[in-house]
């Protein structure tokens, strides 16, 4: 092996041989740095940042629904009308005088009784999602319209904290948000912490040891991109710091990305996707699975709603508008398979952020909307079209190897008992 395709392997994770496959990083660290010349240095600025973070947290909250949704073979078109369904009875319970913090309360108990609605429809039912949600698209939009009568409700200053709110300052004055200095050193030393356990586990393992300055390398990249973030979060205008949403988007990522990868019921979901026959005969319970993911979903879609609703500071008739195509479109570009079963969390984010970053230039250097939603789809296309096309000619898929760092293979179910019928081999998260 030659010491690039090595140092490929080692510092990336991957496989291959070519680093066209990491085409999706490249990507979006070209247009980080296009964007950032173009604009004179405003795309990388504090206040550019933070707006960033706030405008496509809840696209984001909404990719990681998306992204369990499509693994187990399925799609939600739904998403931005329980957005926006949430939202407004939201708002008018808060306006008649429910205190806001249970209105969050209300709208994640509504999200659950619209995913346990449209669960019922798919698992028990056996209507494909595509048209149950269609149906809830419709619905949904239309009750919004309904209840909300075509107005828009304003929010109270309390519940917009989870949409415009920042991380408090506290402590000396150091010329930085504490709050978001303290995050950030935590975000460092995790990353840290995890690489070192992964060396320790390779060697527990007997496996083969990566070299110890590949480690310093990733460790020393990572790191270097967490503390640059860092100082520009903390580093914004008086008031401002890493926005509250953002942090709550990262718990999410945390815990939806520990779920997937390191529980029976994360994995299943990947079984169901790759498989459902098999998965079915190895235990799956194919029915609790379908209707697990399509409630979390309509819950997620409920959060999504109310950040959003918070930001703006008042609920209206147009929200969730083509928020199932960001959200798809941000799976699809992370590495999900159309046919299930393959797919990350960290991938459907980074594919969110490739596509945020391209609007976010595309706006500040003038490009009119119409010409961003043409390039915008021109990109997905394309990115898409080019994984398919390497999996067609037998290669390694890109997108799928941009995530392969990121990601752990849930272990298979347990096989089934032998029978007449060919075994058939259940794919996993890829």
């Amino acid at each position: 092996m030659s010491r690039f395709k090595e140092l490929q392997k080692n510092l990336f994770g991957g496989t291959t041989s070519n680093a066209r496959q990491f085409t999706m990083i490249f990507t979006l660290v070209f247009a980080l740095v296009l964007f950032q010349i173009l604009t004179d240095g405003l795309t990388l600025n504090s206040g550019n940042l933070i707006i960033l973070t706030q405008q496509y947290a809840y696209i984001s909250v909404l990719s990681i629904g998306m992204l369990m949704v499509i693994v187990a073979g399925h799609i939600d078109l739904s998403v931005g009308s329980i957005a926006a369904f949430t939202g407004i009875i939201v708002a008018k319970a808060i306006k008649a005088g429910l205190p806001w913090e249970l209105g969050i309360v209300l709208g994640l108990v509504i999200g659950a009784v619209i995913g346990a609605w449209q669960g019922f429809w798919v698992a028990y039912i056996g209507v494909p999602a595509f048209i149950v949600t269609l149906a809830g698209m419709l619905l949904f939009r239309g009750g919004n319209q309904f209840i909300g009568s075509a107005e828009t409700i304003q929010v109270p200053e309390g519940f917009k904290v989870i949409g415009a709110g920042y991380l408090p300052e506290w402590g000396p004055s150091t010329g930085y948000n504490n709050s978001t200095l303290v995050l950030g050193l935590l975000a460092a030393l995790a990353v840290i912490w995890r690489e070192l356990r992964a060396r320790k586990t390779r060697r527990e393992m007997e496996a083969e040891p990566i070299p110890v300055w590949i480690t310093v390398l990733r460790l020393a990249i990572m790191v270097g991109i967490i503390v640059f973030a860092t100082l520009r979060y903390a580093g914004g205008r008086v008031g401002t710091s890493f926005p509250v949403s953002g942090c709550i988007l990262a718990a999410l990522v945390i815990a939806y990305s520990f779920y997937t990868r390191n529980t029976p019921g994360g994995r299943h979901i990947y079984a169901v996707g790759g498989n459902a026959r098999a998965a079915e005969l190895s235990g799956v319970k194919l029915r609790r699975v379908n209707f697990f993911v399509m409630m979390n979903m309509s819950v997620l879609a409920a959060l999504a709603g109310m950040i959003f609703v918070a930001r703006s500071g008042a609920s209206g008739p147009q929200d969730g508008n083509g928020w199932e195509l960001d959200a798809i479109a941000a799976v699809f570009v992370g590495g999900a398979a159309v046919s299930g079963g393959i797919g990350t969390i960290s991938g459907s984010i980074v594919g969110g952020l490739v596509m945020a970053v391209l609007n976010n230039g595309l706006q500040l250097i003038g490009v009119a909307t119409d010409r961003v939603q043409i390039i915008k789809g021109l990109f997905l296309l394309a990115a898409v079209a080019l994984d398919v096309y390497n999996k067609s000619q037998g290669r390694f898929s890109i997108i799928g190897s941009i995530m392969r760092p990121f990601r752990q293979a849930p272990a298979q179910p347990v096989s089934p008992p032998e029978t007449s019928q060919e075994s058939t081999k259940t794919p996993v998260a890829g």
